[in-house]
């Protein structure tokens, strides 16, 4: 099934909040880090295209209907392509605050890291960071030139951009689709992805 939903985010924007709000409106099973390394054969698929080998996108989504976070979201611009018909969102926070939680969960669990095949390693750390994800002002620099690729690339008409705490409502509107009545998830706080990745 084609995409119906492209995530352009970078992680720590609310983008597992996102994964789970997308799955609940009905555009899942929606595609996240998480789905990587929950599965072996993923981790091949996207380590193979980390290296030049595209399987094709149908291989890499199959049995999604949507993608958000890395590493899908540093495809976007290969993805809204492929998906021309695809809604958009950008999932954001302001940058001081989006280095504050990147720096204490995925800049330290890159740190800790001792899979140098990893995705972590190969695309976030090298690829999107320059093998400098922990330099704030150089990270800082990368969030923000993404945001504004994607504003200026994407037509308002298909582009949301969600920010953290905005809730169901232009999310619904953007989607066209009811809001729901249960709230909208929180998912994966600083404080759980360090339990999570980094242990006690």
């Amino acid at each position: 099934m084609p995409l119906k939903v492209i995530g352009t985010g970078f992680g720590r924007t609310g983008t597992d909040s996102m994964r789970e709000a997308l799955n609940v409106l009905g555009f899942g099973p929606c595609h996240h880090m998480l789905e990587v390394n929950a599965s072996d054969e993923q981790k091949r698929l996207w380590r193979a295209l980390v290296q030049g080998e595209n399987a094709g996108w149908e291989a890499l989504f199959g049995g999604y209907q949507s993608c958000v976070d890395w590493p899908s979201a540093h495809y976007w611009p290969q993805l809204i392509q492929a998906y021309p018909d695809a809604k958009v969102v950008l999932t954001y926070r302001p940058p001081e605050s989006w280095w504050e939680s990147f720096e204490k969960t995925i800049v330290q669990g890159i740190a800790k890291s001792t899979d140098m095949a990893s995705l972590g390693i190969t695309l976030v750390r090298d690829q999107v960071f320059g093998g400098r994800p922990g330099d704030r002002g150089h990270a800082i620099a990368k969030y923000e030139a993404n945001v504004a690729a994607v504003k200026a690339t994407i037509p308002p008409s298909r582009l949301l951009v969600h920010n953290l705490g905005d809730g169901w409502e232009p999310l619904c509107k953007h989607l066209g689709v009811p809001v729901p009545a249960a709230p909208y998830p929180t998912r994966n706080t600083t404080s759980d992805f360090k339990r999570a990745i980094l242990g006690p």
